[in-house]
């Protein structure tokens, strides 16, 4: 059954100041456009004027902030709404469905994303004697979380460093280190330490995730893949869903199309030609499972997208 997940809106004035000047520097830096890249590492910026259609990407590690407007995101069957009041973070690789549901030319969607270095929260903790979180049972690796003004703040000086390219490299890795203190010592602190922790449950699969992802074109075996994570097949089963909120033959399975749609699309690759280097055997196959996830066959799922970004 599906469930929503949404965090109340409080003290929206305590953060209003810092939000609208947060939105004025980010809306500057867009000008026209409505995606960028920005030139801090892993800093990205983007707009929508209007409701959008859901997108379906796999998604490292990262928060997400919507300065204005409202977002939906679906992993499984569970769905997860942030707007200016909360914002969103996943600790691993999820495959995850982003959608506007709020935003108009008056008032439309302004969202900040930031990459999250996992390498980086690991040295963090080896670094620094970090308040120890309370304990915390192995969940999701997704989160809504209330933001905050100190939060706000520590990102807004890492956007303000765009007005001075100059101290970028210098700079930006420290305030990157400093908001991620922020987030691991917050209410959802617990998920990036146990990504990063040696021994627990969501490290061991965040293992075979990257085991998985290099060779996800391969036969699936899932005992392979519970050694990899040092469990049983049952206990890594059960981890794997705790975590990903699919079972890792889905988790191959939505690999494998994603590569698969990119191939036709960005190499005008056929879509026999296709399945077989993303590891399918039967092109009646292949199309069943393509049709289940984008709602239509290769062909006509390419053309439209296809005729969608050349703007027909």
């Amino acid at each position: 059954m599906s469930k929503t997940i949404i965090m109340s809106e409080n003290n929206p004035e305590e953060l209003g100041e810092v939000r609208e000047a947060l939105v004025n520097k980010v809306v500057r830096n867009l000008n026209d456009l409505n995606r960028l890249e920005t030139a801090v590492p892993d800093l990205l910026f983007s707009r929508s004027e209007s409701p959008t259609e859901p997108t379906i990407n796999m998604q490292v590690p990262r928060i997400c902030v919507a300065l204005q407007g409202t977002k939906r995101v679906i992993l499984g069957e569970e769905t997860y709404i942030y707007d200016a009041y909360n914002f969103l973070m996943n600790s691993a690789e999820l495959p995850l469905t982003f959608q506007v549901i709020e935003a108009s030319p008056e008032v439309p969607y302004i969202g900040v994303v930031l990459k999250l270095n996992l390498k980086t929260v690991s040295q963090m903790l080896l670094d620094t004697s970090l308040p120890l979180p309370k304990l915390q049972p192995d969940g999701r690796g997704i989160a809504v979380s209330k933001v905050s003004v100190r939060l706000l703040n520590t990102l807004h000086r890492l956007v303000d460093l765009l007005d001075t390219p100059e101290d970028i490299p210098v700079l930006a890795p420290l305030i990157q280190r400093e908001l991620i203190y922020h987030l691991l010592v917050g209410d959802q602190g617990h998920r990036l330490r146990q990504m990063v922790m040696k021994g627990t449950n969501s490290h061991q699969i965040g293992t075979s995730i990257k085991w998985l992802k290099q060779n996800f074109t391969k036969p699936l075996r899932v005992d392979g893949l519970a050694e990899i994570a040092g469990m049983s097949t049952s206990a890594f089963h059960e981890h794997f869903r705790t975590l990903t909120a699919m079972s890792p033959l889905q988790y191959q399975k939505w690999m494998r199309l994603h590569e698969s749609r990119r191939l036709m699309l960005a190499e005008n690759m056929d879509a026999g030609t296709a399945a077989f280097n993303v590891g399918y055997e039967s092109q009646s196959q292949f199309s069943r499972e393509y049709g289940r996830m984008f709602g239509a066959p290769p062909l006509q799922d390419i053309k439209r997208l296809r005729q969608h970004t050349a703007g027909i």
